[in-house]
């Protein structure tokens, strides 16, 4: 199997100049990339969609999403996805690069959104008729500036991106299933993710990052609990089962060289974990999406 492709805003947007924002319509995009997204393919930048026709399924990390009218999606650099689209379908796009968000703010980053905190906020939602009038107008607004030359127009473009983002969590955080976010545990939470993004590879011991957290193991454990439902361990290897996935699918690896790079050099106990968690052996999960 191919290596999966990761795409850049420049392989999308056939602009001689470097540009750090794009927007257009969803069927527009289709004709113009499908050579390009017609596999599974991941992004560096951050992606953002909303469907107003047709139906179809989207799969964001291994979670299958129902596409209808009113559902909106947004991925952080890094997820794979792929999709399966009716002939009718519609709606909006647009993606931004790391750059165009840093330029015009330095005390917050696009981290602080949960939509983009986390693996365990979901990358879509359905919205109600109501909400998606009024979130739709802002993927029209977006793409009606790109395609003007108006005074400020960065400006306006990063103040609609995100005023979308704000609402599109507060939509998310709305939801009883997230009201628990609002924790005092989030926080710390939240740095023990950012913790585990960084050092999955080399450290899956659960004392290494309560140490750096300056919690006790017991302490950390108790927050996931609360804030996820699953222990610290469980945490930390549901992260490197999501990389193992990623590169079973799309890369060239075998299960042994993929487990060597993911630091796990006890192989059998590795391939153990695999079927527990996922309840197939590689292999077989492999023949899933063949």
């Amino acid at each position: 199997m191919d290596e999966i492709d990761i795409l850049q805003i420049g392989d999308l947007v056939h602009h001689k100049e470097e540009i750090s924002f794009y927007a257009n319509t969803i069927p527009n995009h289709l004709l113009i990339n499908h050579s390009r997204i017609e596999k599974p393919h991941k992004h560096n930048f951050y992606t953002s969609m909303i469907f107003t026709a047709g139906s179809g399924t989207h799969e964001i990390d291994f979670n299958r999403y129902i596409v209808k009218p009113g559902t909106v999606f947004t991925l952080a650099p890094g997820q794979t996805h792929s999709w399966e689209l009716s002939d009718d379908i519609n709606g909006y796009i647009f993606f931004h690069n790391q750059e165009f968000f840093d330029l015009f703010f330095v005390r917050e980053t696009l981290r602080e959104y949960p939509v983009f905190r986390s693996i365990f906020f979901p990358n879509g939602i359905c919205l109600s008729d109501e909400h998606q009038h009024h979130i739709t107008n802002y993927f029209k607004r977006m793409l009606e500036e790109v395609k003007r030359d108006y005074w400020r127009k960065d400006m306006m473009l990063v103040n609609l991106t995100v005023q979308f983002y704000i609402e599109i969590n507060r939509i998310l955080l709305s939801g009883e299933r997230f009201q628990k976010t609002n924790s005092p545990y989030n926080l710390h939470f939240q740095r023990f993710e950012d913790l585990l993004e960084q050092h999955f590879i080399q450290e899956k011991s659960a004392l290494f990052y309560a140490e750096k957290l300056n919690l006790s193991p017991k302490h950390l454990n108790r927050i996931c609990k609360a804030t996820v439902n699953q222990t610290t361990t469980e945490v930390i290897w549901n992260r490197v089962l999501l990389e193992t996935k990623r590169m079973l699918i799309y890369s060239r690896k075998n299960f042994a060289e993929i487990a060597s790079v993911l630091g796990c050099d006890d192989y059998s106990y590795f391939s153990k974990v695999f079927k527990r968690k996922t309840g197939a052996t590689p292999k077989d999960f492999l023949k899933h999406y063949e």
